[in-house]
């Protein structure tokens, strides 16, 4: 294996500008010719769209604006970035000579510059030099270049991972927001519902004084009422928590956030097509995050073959040495070298064999990870095409539903009032109405939050490449 292993890199070190090692190729994946749930595929995409001009809320921009500059997350994902830009930066520096300098001064006897001098004859004296260095590992392998090229691989998947935390932020704070006014029409529907059950128990307490009811209409209403006065310090409760995690999204201590257009207020969502699938594969953060892993995973593998290959160096010196100081600089005392080093492995007890193994089983990995993750990447879009379609299906049989029993409420209320019906037909209508309306707020949430999965899903923000574009245009609030 070690001997295919030389002829293999020997052989491909003799063409121009060739590296050892495997050239990268994007691992083959099956792209669907439309996504499930979209009826053709679409030259435009809702990922071409900036995330403001998609939710069309000045109050939600402002939030995820500061999400963006304020919030840890980004600065999180901004530092790893960092940290990979400084390491491909000391890869690249490998590329290129270095040059460093030295100076010592030294009184001793029998030594000459800290080291033992039998010529010295028992004497005690000084001695000095300083000189420069410089060296460089001639790369005739391209080892050195596949280790620069994995490193700028690895930053440049930090960068999508940037990316990704950036689109899953923006993702976040807006589902938490359409959760804020979900939870708000539900408490503005209880507290109603408290309201109306507190009527019909007045309603129903005066008839049992005036003897025409009974104790089993009170019961009920008040029963009714008490299930519906629960539920408002339960939803104040989940507002407060909410509100204390967006916070934290915002990066700032908990405390109330600001609202927007009510969720019944708000305009229809606007047309979501999803583009092609093939795109998915150059748009989402987390795909490209895997493919740039992948590339560098693979250029390891070259890295690993070049340990196996002699290493030749270059080397020069140029200074001075002396027994006195006054005299470093003096022609005589001239200091100077120049050479070149081969160094290579003759037995490694297969240390050098099982690096290269382990390469290849990382590239292995990150090769399935990539497939892996493309593949997802057609799921979640169609999955959130799908979850759109049919909660908009749901929502509008939700709105005949209400429509239907806030109706039945007012005729219930009449016909009791007039003596044409028994309290039960009241209560029951009064029941069947505000869970129906409670489930028509959760849908609505659904949709909006459908909208914002599939942004997410589609790669939203594929064009917005630095972190000043993807703030947006929003002021902090």
């Amino acid at each position: 294996m070690r001997a295919a292993l030389l002829l293999s890199a020997i052989g491909a070190a003799t063409l121009a500008g060739c590296a050892v090692g495997p050239d990268y190729r994007r691992p083959e994946t099956p792209v669907p010719p439309a996504l499930r749930g979209q009826a053709a595929p679409e030259d435009h995409s809702l990922a071409d769209e900036g995330w403001w001009d998609l939710y069309q809320d000045p109050v939600l921009t402002g939030l995820v604006h500061t999400a963006l500059t304020a919030g840890f997350d980004t600065r999180i994902a901004a530092s790893r970035v960092e940290q990979a830009r400084a390491i491909e930066r000391e890869a690249r520096g490998q590329l290129f000579p270095s040059v460093g300098y030295q100076a010592d001064a030294d009184r001793g006897r029998n030594a000459l510059l800290g080291r033992a001098n039998p010529a010295g004859n028992g004497s005690t004296g000084d001695s000095f030099d300083g000189y420069l260095s410089a060296g460089w590992e001639f790369d005739l392998w391209g080892r050195v270049r596949r280790l620069d090229e994995a490193a700028r691989d690895r930053y440049l998947a930090s960068e999508e991972a940037r990316r990704g935390v950036e689109l899953s932020l923006v993702a976040e704070v807006a589902a938490d927001y359409f959760q804020l006014l979900e939870l708000d029409e539900e408490l503005a529907i209880s507290r109603e519902a408290n309201r109306a059950f507190g009527e019909s128990l007045e309603l129903f307490n005066r008839r049992l004084q005036g003897g025409i009811a009974s104790k089993l209409e009170t019961a009920s209403a008040r029963a009714s009422r008490a299930a519906a006065a629960a539920r408002i310090p339960d939803l104040e409760r989940q507002v407060a928590l909410l509100e204390n995690s967006l916070s934290v999204l915002l990066g700032r201590p908990p405390g109330p956030i600001a609202r927007g257009t009510p969720l019944a207020g708000r305009p229809a969502a606007p047309a979501a097509p999803a583009g092609l699938p093939s795109a998915l594969l150059e748009r989402r953060p987390d795909v490209r995050e895997a493919e740039f892993l992948a590339a560098a995973a693979n250029a390891q593998i070259g890295v690993t073959i070049g340990g196996f290959l002699p290493r030749i160096g270059l080397s020069a010196i140029l200074g001075g040495t002396s027994e006195r100081l006054q005299s470093l600089t003096s022609g005589k005392a001239a200091l100077w070298s120049a050479g070149a080093q081969v160094t290579g492995p003759i037995f490694q007890a297969g240390a050098l064999r099982g690096e290269y193994l382990q390469a290849k089983a990382a590239w292995e990995e990150a090769r399935l990870g990539y497939q892996q993750a493309a593949l997802s990447a057609f799921a979640d879009a169609a999955d959130a095409l799908v979850t759109r379609r049919k909660l908009a299906e749901v929502r509008a049989q939700l709105e005949i539903e209400v429509a239907a029993y806030q109706e039945a409420v007012a005729v219930a209320q009449q016909r009791y009032r007039a003596g044409q019906a028994g309290y039960y037909e009241l209560l029951q209508a009064q029941e069947q109405l505000y869970p129906a309306e409670s489930a028509l707020a959760a849908t609505r949430r659904d949709e909006l939050i459908s909208l914002v999965q599939l942004y997410k899903a589609l790669g939203g923000g594929w064009n917005l490449r630095n972190p000043s574009d993807w703030a947006g245009p929003g002021p902090s609030l």
